[in-house]
């Protein structure tokens, strides 16, 4: 029996508000006029990630055809591309990601633009693990860590990433493994969750942040999806004058949905492992670019970097941080906060 066609639902209004009805944005290759008006605004279209510093990337790398390479946080696969083509064909790119739900799509997209298992091995596997990976496909010559949450994530909504819309409180990468921030609020202490917010964001309104959430925690109305966090940060920044408010509030929810957000992923233990196995991952002169989008994360790549460097297993690291241009943060706001730094293999 033929399949009946069902029409899409209408939105309201003049234009899609939410996410699931911006199905022109759900398909790029289809609406690519419909996508450029949207970057051209400053936005990231719906379900898509825009790659930040490709050109400096690709700067520092330095990719000539032949080489062997590791993408280690696939993501929406924009990175990948860009170094895929730089090998022109001859060599190969491993590439990473623990996300179950983004990397089948990344997959099936970049093989239907020619990257397919001869050129291209995808794993789900956490960048903690990188010597496993060298274990199989032997040392690499350049390495990319983009350290930043994928816009796919941030976006849709029953991720529990964003504060914008209600939604169960997630924040895990990978679904399928580990706790839910509802769930590692549920065990933590008042003390520990001001500590985890101190120490993963700085926030500065813990202290007021924590008393409120664990008031309602007592009195049997915990936080369990998005807008309870949003909310309860409200009423811990209520006493602040009206002018100043709201734009605290944003920049509070932001930061304390990244600290459980590192909390919950174990990001700065990842981020660890990662950067004390690398070295032994790479050939020598072989390249490592990392990007990082907050200062705690910048610090342990920055350490690291500096002592393996006077140690003698980098002959060369980034001086100085290296940061997106005017022109891509007009276009991406969400590469504001970017930092590249790079070292070389000795």
């Amino acid at each position: 029996m033929e399949a009946q066609h069902k029409r899409r639902v209408r939105y309201k209004g003049t234009h899609p508000r939410n996410f699931h009805e911006k199905y022109k944005e759900a398909n790029p290759e289809k609406y690519a006029d419909t996508i450029e008006k949207v970057i051209r605004k400053g936005s990231t279209p719906a379900g898509m990630h825009i790659s930040i510093m490709v050109s400096e990337i690709l700067d520092v790398l330095n990719i000539v055809p032949g080489e062997k390479g590791l993408d280690a946080t696939l993501g929406y696969g924009g990175h990948t591309k860009a170094m895929l083509e730089k090998l022109e064909g001859n060599g190969h790119m491993y590439a990473l990601d623990v996300d179950p739900i983004e990397i089948v799509k990344t997959r099936e997209r970049l093989a239907k633009q020619g990257f397919d298992e001869k050129i291209l091995t995808i794993k789900r596997i956490n960048f903690a693990n990188i010597d496993e990976v060298a274990k199989e496909a032997g040392k690499f010559d350049f390495v990319l860590a983009d350290l930043g949450v994928s816009s796919m994530q941030i976006d849709t909504p029953e991720r529990g990433f964003s504060y914008k819309v209600e939604a169960p409180l997630d924040l895990r990468l990978d679904p399928e493994h580990g706790v839910s921030a509802a769930d590692r609020l549920a065990e933590l202490t008042e003390d520990d969750f001001i500590s985890l917010m101190m120490e993963n964001s700085d926030e500065p309104y813990a202290v007021e942040i924590a008393k409120v959430v664990f008031q309602r925690k007592r009195k049997a109305n915990p936080v369990r999806t998005t807008v309870d966090l949003k909310n309860a940060i409200e009423d811990a920044l209520i006493k602040l004058p009206e002018k100043e408010r709201k734009e605290a509030v944003k920049k509070s929810c932001a930061r304390v949905f990244q600290a459980l957000r590192i909390d919950v992923n174990s990001e700065f233990e990842v981020l660890y492992s990662f950067l004390e196995k690398l070295p032994d991952i790479l050939n020598p002169g072989g390249r490592v670019a990392i990007l990082t989008f907050h200062s705690g994360e910048d610090r342990l790549v920055k350490k690291s970097f500096k002592a393996l460097k006077n140690e003698g297993i980098y002959s060369e690291i980034a001086e100085d941080v290296i940061r997106p241009s005017q022109e891509e943060c007009n276009r991406n706001p969400r590469a504001k906060s970017t930092k590249l730094r790079y070292a070389i293999r000795a």
